[in-house]
């Protein structure tokens, strides 16, 4: 049985970027993909936008990693050559009930370290988004949108550098706790028996059912899997806008939201459809109909038939459809009694945002320091 230092599961974005981090801090690292390359689940199915740390409650693990992520992103974009845009974020009222979600909106922003949101009235929102329907808005210029893929690419290529391994088609398909480490069972083509001395499991949809086959992890530390899928259309021809737009957000998501992609094309999403399966990803053209009513609400103009099936994502969500919003979980030794295990629980959006952030707190539950970007 080989020995190794360190096990990353999971090659999506918050994975690479812990496997960054750790390989900076001296360790040998080898992240554990049971696809065929980075990134071919959650991290490349969302709206790619870098959020500014606004809908969170204070003092949340999404709060806090957002918002500090948020500025180790841009930093961390601009030194690398990485594209992005700031381009800024209008959430509309479309109806005077919803002008007091805003203003509550501002000041949990607030709460949360964000001070840049500002008002607009609906002249204001016209002057900026002519064809935009709105009874006023909340204007974040902190908002932007990035290359998510480029973004892996780079964090793969420092944690290479600096001595990690990727393994593809690696599945785990179990693990033990010994008192020498964690021994770990990897299928795929080339099986092969691990005995790692730490082992981040950063499987996103798939970190609860991992975390269930690790023999010696109390089983009250695994939650339950809730999976939520949304869908995006995307606009036929260019769109009118040069900010994102967001409705008021809603319940289990934020709501049908228009984001641009760094070529200029629009997409719409996601809605909200809770789904038995992470491997339910299919896009019901049908759909469509009722993303017409919801876009129309702030934009009236959208011509019929513009819209046309994207794609979907899964949400790795921790509550149940009539629960309350849950907060991410980071689950060190602490918690779960196993020396050198930590799991990410539930990390969805604001988790592209709160990636460098994420790494630094696993960093931390692994007792090391952290290292800026």
């Amino acid at each position: 049985m080989e020995r190794i230092d360190c096990a990353v599961i999971g090659a999506g974005v918050v994975g690479l970027a812990c496997a960054r981090a750790l390989a900076l801090s001296g360790r040998d690292v080898v992240v554990l993909e049971a696809t065929l390359a980075i990134g071919t689940e959650t991290s490349s199915r969302n709206s790619e936008v870098i959020h500014a740390g606004i809908y969170y409650p204070a003092g949340s693990l999404k709060a806090q990693s957002c918002v500090r992520g948020k500025h180790l992103l841009y930093d961390y974009l601009e030194s690398r050559g990485v594209a992005y845009r700031r381009c800024g974020k209008l959430i509309v009222a479309t109806d005077e009930s919803q002008l007091p979600v805003l203003k509550t909106l501002q000041e949990k922003a607030i709460a949360n370290g964000v001070h840049d949101l500002s008002f607009l009235t609906a002249e204001e929102v016209k002057a900026l988004e002519p064809e935009t329907a709105s009874v006023g808005a909340l204007l974040s210029p902190s908002t932007g949108i990035l290359d998510s893929h480029g973004l892996m690419l780079a964090y793969q290529g420092e944690a290479e550098d600096a001595g990690a391994m990727l393994a593809f088609d690696a599945p785990v398909l179990s693990g033990k706790v010994t008192p020498a480490g964690i021994e770990l069972q990897v299928g795929g083509e080339f099986p092969m028996e691990l005995l790692v001395g730490e082992l981040v499991n950063a499987a996103g949809l798939h970190a609860p059912d991992l975390a269930g086959r690790i023999e010696g992890l109390p089983k009250e530390a695994v939650p339950q899997a809730w999976y939520c899928k949304g869908s995006y259309y995307t606009l036929a021809g260019r769109a009118p806008f040069s900010h994102l737009i967001y409705p008021v957000p809603e319940a289990a998501g934020l709501g049908v939201h228009l984001t641009l992609d760094l070529g200029g094309q629009a997409r719409f999403g996601p809605d909200t459809e809770w789904v038995d399966s992470p491997e339910d990803l299919d896009v019901d053209p049908a759909g469509a109909t009722d993303f017409y009513e919801a876009v129309r609400r702030y934009w009236p103009g959208l011509p019929d038939g513009a819209l046309l099936p994207g794609y979907a994502g899964i949400r790795p969500k921790l509550s149940p459809p009539d629960g309350a919003a849950s907060d991410f979980l980071i689950q060190g030794p602490g918690a779960h009694g196993v020396p050198g295990l930590v799991n990410l629980f539930g990390i969805e959006s604001p988790g592209l945002t709160a990636s460098l952030a994420l790494a630094e707190i696993v960093l931390e539950k692994l007792g090391r320091p952290t290292r800026a970007p």
